[in-house]
């Protein structure tokens, strides 16, 4: 894959913050993927995320289906969301970036930010929607938005559909390695690094399937006990930034220091945070048999080389956190409806069709599940670009 199509740096004139925009493909014109606030953020990672996206769009092409995929892209600013500066940023952000909102970039939350967090300021930016760009393509365009608009007002137990999805898919990737390894649910520990919108999510179906959290890390730190979470007390008692109030804790729950999560006695380890936090030094303190990437872009290549080197198996995040954004176009292009039932099915069989693939990929090829799901998106790269066209 060669260099994207467009990359955009801004500084807000307010505070001298920085924000990022690239655009690594277009596909019919339009491409997708989310906006992340964190302090730090670079153009180099957004740009990594852009490929992820456009990996993401491709590895979820189904020619039988009403969505089409779209192009990959991704934006970044440089600014810790809890700042009471950051909603301004984010609001002049916004309004720079209108011009391609309105016509090529769909986005929508990501780290650091919530869906209606974005969608106020979109509004205050003068837009009409953070996917406007998709409309263009859509059938009947009034439809499709009040699909969307009524899966999002979903509620399953007290938590969003919308920020249920990802985790579903994420924990449907994990059944689905332990059903292939023929590893029973029962007795299978795992420790979540972040309890936000996606690792929360993750926590709840793995435990509703049977195994065991023992263990979870917030900004304070890590909560920890080797018999098992109450995970629906610890998700009521998440802010909202994933940070769990330890009023809640039970005597037997451990607080541990925020890194503990890592050496965790569990077989499946699933940071759901930030990218980068597993490198080579850090790795040696991993325990499990698979590493499951919630988060965009958790393991550096150095770490994955040396995890894979001692029997250690990544699931990539290009597959295994795709439920997100998927779940988005499936409902507004009407593959699916605004019903948690039907969407947590059609996630639960496209995730594990997809992670299959890929691991079926990956044995006949002798190599990583990660390069086996790079060799499927250039597969279907040409595929969908002599069907719809591409830009470069």
């Amino acid at each position: 894959m060669t260099d994207p199509l467009m990359s955009l740096v801004w500084t807000d004139h307010v505070t001298g913050r920085r924000g990022f925009l690239v655009v690594d493909r277009l596909v019919r014109g339009v491409a997708s993927g989310g906006l992340r606030m964190r302090p730090g953020c670079t153009l180099e990672e957004v740009a990594g995320l852009a490929r992820g996206m456009t990996m993401k769009e491709a590895l979820h092409y189904d020619p039988r289906g009403r969505y089409v995929p779209l192009g990959g892209a991704k934006g970044g600013i440089d600014c810790d969301p809890r700042d009471p500066r950051a909603y301004g940023l984010l609001v002049r952000y916004l309004r720079a970036m209108r011009p391609y909102i309105e016509s090529v970039w769909a986005t929508g939350e990501d780290l650091g930010l919530s869906q209606d967090l974005v969608d106020r300021a979109a509004a205050e930016a003068g837009l009409v929607s953070s996917v406007q760009a998709v409309y263009p393509l859509l059938d009947d365009e009034s439809a499709a938005r009040k699909r969307l608009a009524d899966a999002f007002a979903v509620e399953v137990d007290g938590i969003g559909l919308d920020e249920l999805a990802g985790g579903c898919g994420v924990a449907e990737s994990v059944l689905a390695a332990l059903d292939r390894a023929a590893v029973p649910y029962a007795g299978t520990r795992v420790a979540v690094q972040g309890l936000g919108t996606m690792g929360g999510a993750t926590a709840r179906f793995l435990a509703r399937a049977g195994l065991t959290v023992v263990a979870v890390a917030d900004l304070k730190g890590t909560i920890a006990n080797p018999a098992g979470l109450d995970v629906e007390a610890l998700l009521t008692a998440r802010d909202g930034y994933g940070t769990v109030d330890r009023g809640v804790l039970r005597p037997d729950d451990r607080e541990l220091p925020g890194d503990a999560w890592l050496s965790a006695e569990a077989e499946v380890l699933v940071p759901a945070a930030v990218s980068y936090a597993v490198d080579g030094t850090n790795q040696e303190r991993i325990r499990a048999r698979w590493i499951v990437e919630a988060a965009n872009m958790p393991v550096v290549a150095e770490a994955e080389a040396l995890l894979t080197a001692r029997g250690v198996t990544v699931l990539p995040d290009v597959v295994v956190n795709s439920g997100t954004n998927a779940w988005w176009w499936w409902t507004l292009f009407g593959d699916i409806g605004p019903d948690a039932d039907e969407a947590f099915a059609y996630l639960r069989r496209s995730m594990r069709a997809l992670v299959g693939l890929m691991l079926d990929r990956a044995e006949a090829d002798g190599t990583t599940p990660r390069a086996a799901a790079h060799a499927l998106v250039t597969d279907r790269l040409p595929v969908i670009a002599e069907r719809f066209g591409w830009y470069r």
